[in-house]
């Protein structure tokens, strides 16, 4: 708004005339509150005009001369020129993730982000290519397509926990897309109290969202653009006695499917075999096909406009090689040492009867938690004798501190252990979700259960299981020492002896050994290393490691000539 004081002579002024500038000739004043204005149009017409008070609201000082006379500022021409162009880049480059990535897409991953999912709108899609086609690759391809676009800006990826830092590394590392991890620290400490509020870019663990209610009420007020559920068959419902039992991952499904207008599903094992079970799991996509009691012969669908799936031979290279070598899985058989035999048949034995014991407890949970705990301490017996010494002796250390506790406060070998607090005990549902817990998680609960659950219910049935720890423990103790270990003699001659360890050119090959509990890894390492002759050949990463450490590792592993081995647990698989 310009006051009538503005016009004086030379001034531009717009509202005189519809749609254009006129130039002040000469303005006279008649009182305080009229003036006499004489101007030129753009077309060099001269005008007058009589302008009263009320026509200050209208009038406006242009300050830069006429228009399209190019004398604004040419940096902030330039900055809007560049942000118009990176808008619409993707009608000028349709394939513009992959060339703003740090990747090297192959071919059925372009064609299942550029022609399979893209097109598609809204997308309800489930990528179900076999184990190793890249299906993080493609969800991050398809999330930075959108956002480029500017058709997603609220992203949300749901994974079992052992894989979200994997997603999270991947995202970022890849595409640069700064994705967070739902935490509970986080969300307690959220300012507007829903942390997805804040976090348009996240990441959940599946059984997180799927067992707590107060999280999925967050979810609830929240409008995604695009959801990515990885590992997907784990939100599967069956059918059963001619009824449908749901899961609490399976409604988790439905709630993510209401709250999204993309919806994508990754899993390679989308179909359990049952076709009735596969059409529940494709109604979290399209519940208007689907949905509904199913009846063979009748509920015949064709699912190829919803899903995608290639196996591992129909994978190829840009050149149009097979994307996977041929692969020749063999197990190396042995035969144990007696010694070896001995003590795999007295921890059989003690599992056997632990279990048998187990089983009279009335507490379920217990029951459950005990059987568990005997569960692993087999498999640590078939890992190594290094890891059923070590598991035997912390077992009989932590009972031992337990019996010392319960004589402190009790008197009599026949008195019911008391039901402490701190006595670990599972559900069956957090047993289940321990598998796809993260793998130092994993190896923490392990360690505790092994350690501490136990099927006696007296003091006395304490002290009995405790004295046959120590005779097994001084069993495997004898067995270490002896050093009979034939699948370490075995894994020994391989590496020295099989021709396919080294190149053509007598350099040994790189090796990555996985083992499944730590103890045998520890142990792996020092034998190895003994037999190269080298500390800094082997490295090693397991699940207490921080992310920082095992990135060191594998980075040591990957460009270090020096570093020939890799000892891991499930941890690098993740």
């Amino acid at each position: 708004m310009a006051r009538l004081e503005d016009l004086t002579k030379g001034a531009a002024v717009r509202g005189i005339l519809p749609n254009c500038t006129v130039t002040v000739i000469d303005a006279k004043w008649y009182g305080s509150d009229v003036v006499e204005l004489v101007y030129r149009d753009p077309s060099g017409n001269l005008g007058q005009e009589l302008l009263y008070r009320d026509r200050e609201p209208t009038l406006e000082i242009v300050e830069s001369g006429r228009p399209w006379s190019f004398d604004a500022d040419g940096a902030l021409f330039k900055l809007v020129s560049e942000a118009w162009r990176i808008r619409l880049a993707d009608l000028f480059d349709p394939v513009l993730a992959v060339h703003t990535s740090v990747l090297e897409p192959l071919p059925h991953q372009i064609t299942a982000v550029y022609e399979e999912m893209l097109p598609r709108q809204p997308l309800r899609f489930l990528l179900a290519d076999d184990p190793g086609a890249g299906k993080t690759i493609m969800a991050g391809l398809l999330i930075k397509e959108l956002m480029l676009r500017g058709d997603a800006e609220r992203v949300l990826i749901v994974a079992p926990g052992n894989l979200v830092e994997q997603w999270q590394d991947e995202l970022y590392d890849r595409f640069r897309l700064p994705f967070e991890i739902l935490t509970n620290d986080k969300l307690e400490a959220a300012r507007t109290g829903n942390w997805f509020l804040e976090n348009p870019l996240a990441i959940c663990r599946l059984d997180k969202l799927s067992r707590d209610e107060a999280v999925q009420d967050k979810l609830k007020v929240i409008d995604w653009d695009l959801v990515v559920v990885d590992e997907a068959h784990k939100m599967s419902a069956t059918f059963f006695g001619g009824e449908i039992k749901y899961t609490k991952r399976y409604h988790l499904g439905q709630l993510l499917s209401s709250r999204t207008r993309h919806f994508l599903l990754l899993t390679a094992t989308p179909h359990n075999g049952k076709e009735e079970d596969f059409q529940l799991f494709l109604a979290l996509l399209d519940g208007d096909r689907f949905e509904g009691r199913f009846r063979d012969g009748v509920h015949v669908q064709d699912y190829s406009d919803l899903m995608r799936r290639l196996v591992k031979e129909q994978l190829l290279t840009m050149d149009g090689r097979p994307l996977f070598p041929e692969r020749f899985a063999y197990t190396v058989g042995y035969r144990l040492s007696d010694a070896e035999a001995m003590l795999y048949s007295r921890v059989t034995e003690y599992v056997r009867e632990e279990f048998n014991r187990a089983d009279m407890l009335e507490n379920d949970g217990r029951r459950g938690t005990v059987n568990f705990a005997l569960t692993i301490l087999q498999r640590r017996l078939a890992s190594s004798p290094e890891a059923i010494h070590q598991s035997l002796r912390r077992r009989r250390e932590r009972l031992e501190r337990r019996l010392r506790e319960e004589q402190a406060v009790q008197r009599g070998a026949q008195v019911a252990l008391a039901s402490r607090a701190g006595e670990p005990s599972l559900s069956e549902e957090e047993l289940d979700e321990l598998e796809d817990a993260p793998a130092a998680e994993v190896e923490h609960k392990e360690e505790e259960l092994v350690d501490q659950a136990t099927a006696a219910r007296t003091i006395a049935e304490l002290k009995a299981e405790i004295e046959r720890l120590r005779e097994l423990e001084d069993l495997a103790y004898k067995v270490r020492q002896k050093g009979t270990d034939r699948k370490w003699e075995e894994l020994a001659n391989l590496l020295q002896n099989n021709p396919a360890m080294f190149d053509p050119y007598g350099h040994r090959r790189k090796l990555v050994i996985f083992t499944e509990h730590r103890d045998t890894l520890n142990y792996l390492a020092d034998k190895l290393r003994t037999l190269l002759g080298k500390e800094e050949a082997v490295v090693t990463i397991h699940g207490n490691m921080g992310r920082e450490d095992r990135r060191k590792a594998q980075e040591a592993f990957l460009q270090d000539k020096e570093v020939l081995i890799l000892v891991a647990t499930d941890a690098a698989g993740e």
